[in-house]
């Protein structure tokens, strides 16, 4: 995971006082998965699920499980649930925001990370560069067009998300949203809590 990536993350959750029971979606055994930030450093009991075999890190245990159907947890286990770089890899990606909600307790925080497109202080030149008469068909094409994240397949890569989806889409429903978006090409950040 970048560090700008893991360093917003840290910033939700040390903000927004995230810890209690805490679950991270597609958790790996490295220091940058989401369950290492310092923020959750005092969380009663952190949880990580992965389509890999279990295994155990630093303070946490990693289960194995298919996000898109979290039988190992109850209704309203988890005051944190954290996710990152899944969503785009999840063909039903919808299925596993349901169990999110189902396993989040009311005043949970949610949030998640994935990438996405924004438009760019570059493709915004682009768009008034392609006003001028000799280069504006190639800027034209810039300025109609946005970078993403390459195709990275973990075992697939199917969707990339923007601002606008996060908040409408994946965050749907939840209070306190706040949505940003890091790095270049971008990777969008949302946050909020369960109702």
């Amino acid at each position: 995971m970048h560090p700008a990536v893991f360093q917003l993350f840290d910033r939700i959750c040390r903000e927004r006082r995230a810890g209690g029971e805490a679950l991270e979606i597609g958790a790996t055994p490295t220091a940058d998965t989401l369950l290492c930030l310092p923020a959750l450093r005092g969380a009663r009991t952190k949880i990580g699920v992965n389509l890999a075999p279990p295994t155990r890190f630093a303070d946490f245990e990693i289960a194995q499980a298919n996000a898109n159907r979290l039988t190992l947890f109850n209704d309203a286990s988890f005051d944190t649930v954290l996710c990152n770089a899944v969503l785009e890899h999840d063909p039903y990606f919808w299925l596993t925001l349901g169990e999110i909600r189902r396993v989040a307790r009311r005043g949970a925080l949610i949030a998640i990370g994935a990438p996405g497109y924004a438009k760019l202080p570059a493709e915004r030149l682009a768009g008034r560069l392609s006003r001028l008469p000799l280069a504006g068909a190639l800027f034209r094409n810039l300025a109609a067009s946005t970078l993403t994240l390459q195709i990275h397949n973990f075992p697939g890569d199917y969707y990339r998300f923007s601002p606008q989806a996060m908040r409408e889409v994946l965050l749907e429903g939840l209070a306190d949203v706040e949505v940003g978006a890091v790095l270049t090409p971008p990777r969008v950040i949302g946050a909020g809590v369960k109702r």
